[in-house]
This record gives C-alpha cells, structure tokens and sequence, in this order.
C-alpha cells in the first residue's frame, strides 16, 4: 500500500538537494535525470501494485490518452523545473 503521509524527514533538504541537483541542467538533461530518479526509487521500492498506485495518484484525474481530446492531449505536457536552462 502506498504511504501518502508526511513521511520525509527534513523536506525542504531534500527539496534543495532537488533544485540543485538539477541546477545548470538543460530541459532535456532535466527530464533525464528526473526519469533516471524515478527509475531508481521504483526500483527501490520494488513492489508493482505500490508502484502502480502512486502512478494513478501522480496522474491525477487527467483521461487516459485514448479518451482524450485532441485539444486535452496538446494541453498536456511535461513540467520541467523552472530553474532548468533552456
């Protein structure tokens, strides 16, 4: 079951250790080190059906991509950190 609770010690440190890892990071650099992270934390965590929920979570209420609009699928884009160079 996935924890959804504050359980994080010393947020804003690892939110800084975030930022800064990504610091002078293309956009492209960003979304692969972003994809990298993830991949090592699932791996870390290593159970599917967890993995499975938090995608559903992290998803939110957006369609699936075969129920979406044309329009709904222009809009949706990936977020790349604010500070990351273009």
């Amino acid at each position: 079951m996935l924890n959804t609770q504050a359980n994080l010690i010393a947020c804003d440190d690892f939110y800084e250790s975030l930022i800064q890892a990504h610091h002078g990071l293309s956009t492209a650099q960003s979304h692969a080190m972003n994809a990298r992270l993830v991949l090592l934390l699932a791996n870390h965590i290593g159970d599917t059906a967890v993995l499975q929920q938090a995608l559903q979570l992290a998803r939110g209420s957006a369609p699936a991509a075969s129920e979406a609009t044309a329009a709904e699928r222009a809009a949706i884009t990936p977020v790349a950190p604010v500070h990351a160079e273009a």
